[in-house]
């Protein structure tokens, strides 16, 4: 079993809720496209420390940091203040598992104030990693789906079933091993998990399959940060396309030295 510690930053839109109904409602569209766009800013700015977004609710997003320090976080925070008439707060915290270290970094928030304070702005709070370590990654596909379903379906049927498996693997992951899972589009699913093994990850895919219908594959992957471990698990994903395998574990050479 792998050693891992995941960072997790909070990443969230200050005073959002206030600010889309003043001085009088926004239009839904414009808010769309708002948070749309402050996403695709964050996962490049992000990206560029090789580290992940997820936009969960797009006003609250959760980032895995590995690697990424305070003046790292800083320099996120004001490329947003530059470009957005919205500002972001950060919460920064380690855990031996995902869901430890994003109760921590949610946590660090909270005792700042409010979500809907207008008074709290541009929070930073939390401690990053003193020593590296290596943070997991799995890579969920869904078997044939577009033989069984995008040519197949009704596009909204497909959404139906590619979601509830998602819904079934978020559920399972993070009350079995307190890992958080993310979809990514398409019929892909991000696992950031805390050093499962191989059974670990044949009895998820046997638990979404029983319980939603969906067959599942994963490619997994470890790291010192997490777009390094994405890319061994993107891999590994393929290993088993190319194997016709469920499970494949793979680890980047710096992981492997580690």
């Amino acid at each position: 079993m792998t050693r891992t510690e995941t960072q997790v930053t909070l990443i969230q839109i200050d005073n959002y809720g206030p600010w889309t109904v003043a001085p009088s409602p926004k239009r839904e569209p414009d808010l769309q496209t708002l948070q749309s766009r402050l996403y695709a800013d964050l996962s490049q700015l992000v990206a560029h420390h090789d580290g992940y977004v997820f936009f969960t609710r797009f006003d609250n997003m959760i980032a895995v940091t590995n690697g990424i320090d305070l003046a790292g976080h800083r320099r996120i925070q004001d490329a947003v203040s530059n470009r957005y008439p919205v500002t972001v707060s950060l919460g920064v915290a380690t855990g031996a598992s995902p869901r430890e270290a994003v109760g921590e970094a949610t946590a660090n928030l909270q005792a700042a104030g409010s979500a809907q304070d207008g008074e709290r702005t541009e929070i930073l709070r939390g401690d990053p990693l003193c020593e590296e370590g290596a943070v997991q990654i799995a890579h969920f596909d869904v078997n044939d789906a577009t033989s069984q379903y995008t040519d197949e379906l009704n596009a909204f049927e497909v959404f139906r079933h590619i979601d509830r498996g998602y819904s079934a693997l978020l559920e399972y992951m993070y009350d079995a091993h307190d890992s958080l899972s993310f979809f990514i589009g398409g019929d892909n699913v991000i696992s950031v998990t805390a050093g499962l093994d191989r059974p670990a990850f044949d009895a998820a895919i046997d638990h979404v399959e029983e319980t939603a219908g969906i067959e599942l594959k994963v490619g997994v992957g470890h790291d010192l940060r997490a777009g390094d471990a994405g890319m061994a698990a993107k891999e590994a994903l393929e290993r088993c396309r190319e194997r016709g395998t469920r499970v494949e574990v793979g680890a980047s050479e710096s992981a492997g030295r580690a």
